[in-house]
């Protein structure tokens, strides 16, 4: 049953690299640019998913567990993980595929982030993490709160997103770019030539979360989608040989990410060694770092957190999300849009070279 976890991971590795679903892009694009449509494609996935597991819930095929918030930790993890996923250039399951196309600032980025998560859960600072976590508040899910039936949450968030949703569909479609006549037909076409739609991709992931839910639970492990604890455990394997840490579905998922994002990248002729310069490379090692401290303490990542627990109407998963999303905006402001205007300031200043201009 392990194993489940390995065929859902290559799954979720391919159609999130074929796809280029990345939420720090979703959340950094309505800083830079206004543009919403790839944030309205991450709430595809999140009312879809909540109708899929409240289903499964009602159906008897599992039942979602419940805790109270640690809402101090939540807020100042989240915001720490929104500033380490713009420096390290990807969100959790970006920094992944990203690897597996071959990034090597991503693999530097992933290595601190499965670091020093497995430093704040099992390692030095354990108690440090315990102690945050441990500070909680008497709040769980937002139905609970407001003594409703979930239903009525999934029906809000699901006409809400499917407007949203509809409204970009709707828009007027901007002028084609020219682009290189097809090299294959069939399927082989529509898998690695054909750009994926943000919302068509949504869709597919929002399947594969809710699938996650019933084989992960097969195996004891009562959660869906989630990368930081499988990434922690993978790094314990390592330090210690204990199998029982890299034998567990959640560790057959990343790895399954990190295998099927190759495949897609091979696949697609997108695959290629590419090393970061000094700059990039101090980014993501400092990024990587951020994000295994702050998902650690907010109890989980932009998929465990901001995907899979806002499914569920978790306060931890709607706060992650809010605060997640004023940190990538924090390090936008700091780290992306400052530099692009000192840039600016920089090449109007400078004096033109002769000839440099026809």
């Amino acid at each position: 049953m392990v194993l489940t976890g390995l065929l859902l991971g290559v799954a979720f590795g391919f159609v999130l690299q074929r796809g280029r679903f990345c939420v720090t892009g979703a959340f950094r694009d309505v800083y830079l640019s206004g543009s919403t449509r790839w944030l309205t494609a991450f709430f595809v996935v999140i009312a879809v998913q909540a109708a899929g597991v409240f289903a499964l819930q009602s159906a008897g095929v599992l039942t979602l567990p419940t805790k109270d918030v640690a809402l101090t930790a939540v807020i100042v993890g989240s915001l720490l993980f929104g500033v380490g996923i713009v420096l390290a250039g990807g969100c959790a399951t970006g920094t992944y595929y990203r690897a597996g196309e071959g990034l090597v600032g991503s693999w530097m980025a992933l290595g601190m982030y499965a670091l020093f998560a497995a430093v704040m859960k099992n390692g030095a600072l354990s108690p440090v993490n315990s102690t945050l976590r441990g500070q909680t508040v008497e709040a769980q899910t937002l139905h609970g709160t407001l003594g409703i039936s979930p239903w009525w949450l999934v029906a809000a968030l699901g006409l809400g997103v499917g407007y949203a949703a509809w409204r970009h569909l709707s828009a007027p479609t901007k002028t084609a770019v020219a682009t290189l006549p097809p090299q294959h037909t069939g399927l082989r076409h529509l898998l690695f030539e054909k750009a994926w739609h943000p919302f068509a991709t949504a869709l597919v992931i929002a399947v594969i979360a809710i699938v996650a839910y019933p084989l992960s639970f097969a195996t004891g492990r009562e959660s869906g989608l989630g990368i930081t604890t499988p990434s922690a455990d993978l790094v314990g394997f390592l330090v210690t040989g204990d199998g029982s840490l890299a034998w567990n579905w959640g560790v057959m998922l990343v790895l399954g990410i990190l295998l099927g994002s190759y495949l897609a990248a091979r696949g697609a002729g997108e695959f290629k060694i590419r090393v970061p310069d000094a700059r990039t490379s101090v980014r993501s090692l400092g990024g990587g770092a951020l994000m295994g401290v702050g998902a650690s303490w907010a109890g989980g990542c932009t998929i465990g957190n901001s995907m899979v627990q806002t499914a569920q109407f978790s306060y931890q998963g709607w706060v992650a999300l809010l605060f997640t999303f004023i940190g990538v905006g924090l390090a936008t402001r700091l780290f992306v849009t400052t530099h692009r205007r000192a840039g600016a300031l920089s090449s109007t200043s400078a004096p033109v070279a002769v000839g440099a201009r026809g």
